[in-house]
C-alpha cells in the first residue's frame, strides 16, 4: 500500500472512531425545589435549551427530569447548571 492512501485509510479511520464513540446518552437527574404544577415546564424548558439535548421528560411526582443528549454536543454539567440556573438544582440520580 503506497503511503498516502495509508494515511487517508488512517485519517478515515480516527475520524469514524471518533463518530461511533459519540452518541446519544440517557441520564436522570434528581431535581430540587418543583413543588408546583408549572415547575415541570419551566426545568424541561431549561434543559431543552442545551445545544445536543434530543428529548427531556419531567416527573413531577418523582422529582426527577430523563434527559437523551448527545454526548458530543453536551454533557451532564451543562445539564445540571442548566436545571440550577433556572432554580432547580439538580444531580445525576443514582
Amino acid at each position: 500500500m503506497n503511503k498516502p492512501l495509508a494515511c487517508a485509510t488512517f485519517a478515515i479511520g480516527i475520524v469514524a472512531s471518533s463518530s461511533v464513540m459519540a452518541g446519544d446518552r440517557t441520564i436522570t437527574l434528581a431535581v430540587k425545589n418543583m413543588d408546583c404544577a408549572a415547575c415541570p415546564s419551566i426545568v424541561k424548558g431549561s434543559l431543552e435549551a442545551v445545544p445536543g439535548v434530543a428529548k427531556v421528560a419531567v416527573s413531577f411526582k418523582d422529582k426527577t427530569a430523563t434527559v437523551i443528549y448527545d454526548d458530543a454536543k453536551a454533557d451532564v454539567n451543562q445539564l445540571t447548571t442548566a436545571t440550577t440556573e433556572a432554580g432547580y438544582p439538580s444531580s445525576p440520580k443514582g
